[in-house]
């Protein structure tokens, strides 16, 4: 099976080909066709955040190019000698989808009636959690496409592609991915810049929200204390730069909270911590480098155990046989080094799955991968920027199990 998979939750465009070998459940081989990303980071750095219009207007710039650019690298993009005339349905159809975006209309008529249909299965885009201004890009280029090549398309959750991220394992020559496929129960934490959720994954498909943030999401708070401390935005790497350059022997005065560690739940907040580095900042007259490596040393080691240490009760209370980690802030160093060191001394019979690098943040990769194995399409997509992988519940696994 062969998906084109498009992504613009946030501020990447990706969008990337992958097919598969062996049953759409299990996939014994995927091959990558295709990958490419287009980031907005550079152009927020300036406002500190995502401007979820700007956001839109930058995927609709990039997203027909990224598309033929993606086409051509997977040996697709097959130009016609004449170019397609649309029919009057298929021209009333597209006009509907982009009566919002006439440019954007205008684009993908001019590139895309220009190549032979490609040879695709299926489309898979993201439907949420995201911006929904950025989403509806996405979700109307992936429709568009569906009329124009005549295939289905396959609404997939953002934060189940950082699951299935974590489990693609690549092979030698980086273009050929297997993807493991986890014993139950599992657990997934999701931590990026716009979510912290602790899921139980009872079965394959099935999620059950255990625990997620209260206010800010981890990733957020990366962002705003960056700012605090003069860094650029995104201010995740900034700050993990920072506390790298701090001395192991010196600390804080007042070592600053570990915020919600013993609650008693697997909720999470973040916004208090972000409060305490405000007050720490403030009590020093000037603020030298080394304060500031300081402050950012024991802001990533609060968040890194609370983290860490709320992960691991909930897989132990749940006794899952293994641990995901997904979302753009499992590429921080410290955090990624405590979770392996924590998993095989608390829990050696607990396989720990993280992302690669380049795995770790947004990507077409991951929404393709995710679409192999979900296979369903929709006839009317809706974006979602909201959109929950699981309920929030509290009973114990036993609990749960009954209940099938």
């Amino acid at each position: 099976m062969r998906i084109l998979a498009i992504e613009t939750s946030c501020d990447e465009t990706g969008i990337a080909i992958v097919e598969s070998k062996g049953s759409s459940l299990v996939p014994k081989t995927i091959r990558v066709l295709a990958n490419t990303l287009v980031s907005q980071a550079t152009l927020h750095a300036q406002f500190g955040g995502v401007f979820p219009a700007v956001a839109r207007r930058e995927h609709a710039k990039a997203i027909v190019p990224l598309l033929v650019h993606a086409l051509t690298e997977a040996g697709l993009a097959k130009k016609l000698k004449q170019e397609r005339i649309l029919s009057k349905k298929e021209e009333t159809t597209l006009a509907r989808i982009f009566h919002k975006e006439p440019e954007l209309f205008v684009l993908f008529k001019e590139s895309l009636n220009a190549l032979k249909v490609p040879i695709i299965d299926a489309i898979a885009v993201t439907v949420g959690p995201g911006l929904e201004p950025a989403l509806w890009v996405g979700i109307n280029t992936a429709e568009a496409l569906g009329v124009l090549w005549g295939v289905p398309v396959i609404p997939v959750n953002h934060m189940e592609g950082h699951i299935v991220a974590s489990l693609m394992q690549t092979k030698d020559d980086g273009k050929t991915f297997s993807l493991a496929m986890p014993r139950f129960p599992s657990l997934a934490l999701l931590i990026s810049g716009g979510h912290t959720e602790l899921v139980l994954m009872p079965s394959r498909g099935k999620y059950k929200m255990l625990g997620q943030t209260r206010d800010d999401a981890v990733g957020e708070a990366f962002d705003k204390v960056a700012r605090m401390l003069g860094l650029s935005y995104p201010g995740g790497p900034e700050i993990s730069k920072l506390a790298e350059k701090a001395p192991a022997h010196e600390k804080l005065s007042v070592p600053l909270p570990r915020p919600m560690l013993k609650s008693g739940d697997f909720d999470f907040s973040f916004s208090g911590l972000k409060t305490s580095v405000l007050y720490a900042i403030k009590k020093f007259e000037t603020l030298t480098d080394r304060d500031k490596e300081l402050i950012a040393k024991d802001f990533e080691d609060s968040v890194t155990e609370v983290l860490v240490t709320k992960t691991l009760k909930a897989a132990k209370k749940y006794k899952v046989k293994e641990i995901i980690l997904g979302g753009g802030v499992t590429a921080n160093r410290k955090i990624r080094k405590i979770f392996q060191e924590s998993v095989a001394e608390e829990l050696p019979d607990t396989k720990l799955f993280i992302p690669t690098i380049l795995l770790s943040g947004d990507n077409g990769l991951m929404i393709g991968v995710a679409g192999l194995l979900r296979s369903k399409s929709k006839k009317h997509i809706v974006a979602n920027g909201t959109l929950k992988l699981a309920k929030s519940v509290s009973p114990t696994l036993d609990e749960l199990r009954k209940r099938k």
